[in-house]
């Protein structure tokens, strides 16, 4: 049995938020989503190690003001980002112990894990080689003909919503990666990777509440996840 791993990828740019800023380093409640998002697999005793992956020239930043001023001992690197997310998350898979066995990959501006859930992951990827976190989808979802009006609408009984963590066998996504990278292809998540090479992922239940923080709207819903959350522990 080989290390659990994490690469968190936090090298976005906050563009949809209009920030001058990345915004894995913006507060909710008193806290830097990013710091949220460690503090997550930080706290998992079936996480061995965190790689983090950040813009380049936000790396000092990050080592200083996350990993180094709240006391995240399991980082173990921090890696730069590419130009697109895949790339991001190759240089992260690079920077993990060589005995890593399951890494998981996860959003940095996805804070509301559970702990459950990294563990669902993590032990359906033992058994599968690949498995994510999703959720089933809720509303009614149609299909536009190229005019934007209805074609028709899709059953959506067997449809979830993709999330991360997604979580595999360290060689089935690197090999994933690479012959992605060789074929010049760039999927939307790293399950789509794993899926070109005929692999099946594992879908694992998750929660609505593991959202991503990608618009100013998305932070009011955050905030009221921490009120309710830190709420129920008082």
């Amino acid at each position: 049995m080989g290390k659990n791993s994490v690469v968190i990828v936090a090298a976005g740019k906050g563009k949809r938020m209009g920030l001058d800023m990345n915004k894995q380093y913006v507060e909710v409640h008193g806290r830097p989503i990013l710091a949220m998002t460690i503090q997550g697999f930080e706290d998992c005793g079936h996480v061995d190690e965190v790689v983090v992956v950040a813009n380049e020239n936000e790396i000092e930043y990050c080592r200083r003001n996350i990993v180094e001023k709240f006391g995240f001992t399991k980082v173990k690197a921090l890696a730069p980002g590419g130009e697109t997310r895949q790339q991001s998350v190759f240089n992260g898979l690079g920077r993990v112990s060589p005995d890593c066995g399951i890494v998981l990959i996860h959003d940095g501006a996805r804070p509301f894990i559970l702990q459950e859930s990294i563990i669902a992951c993590i032990n359906a990827a033992g058994v599968y080689g690949a498995a994510c976190a999703a959720v089933p989808v809720k509303d009614t979802v149609k299909m536009a003909d190229t005019d934007g009006f209805v074609d028709r609408t899709i059953d959506r009984s067997g449809l979830w919503q993709i999330q991360t963590p997604q979580a595999f066998e360290y060689g089935l996504i690197m090999d994933a990666h690479r012959k992605a990278l060789v074929a010049g292809f760039d999927g939307t998540d790293d399950a789509m990777l794993a899926e070109r090479l005929g692999c099946k992922v594992k879908l694992v239940k998750s929660d609505y509440y593991n959202i991503k923080i990608t618009t100013k709207e998305d932070l009011i819903f955050a905030d009221a996840i921490c009120r309710m959350r830190f709420k129920a522990v008082e």
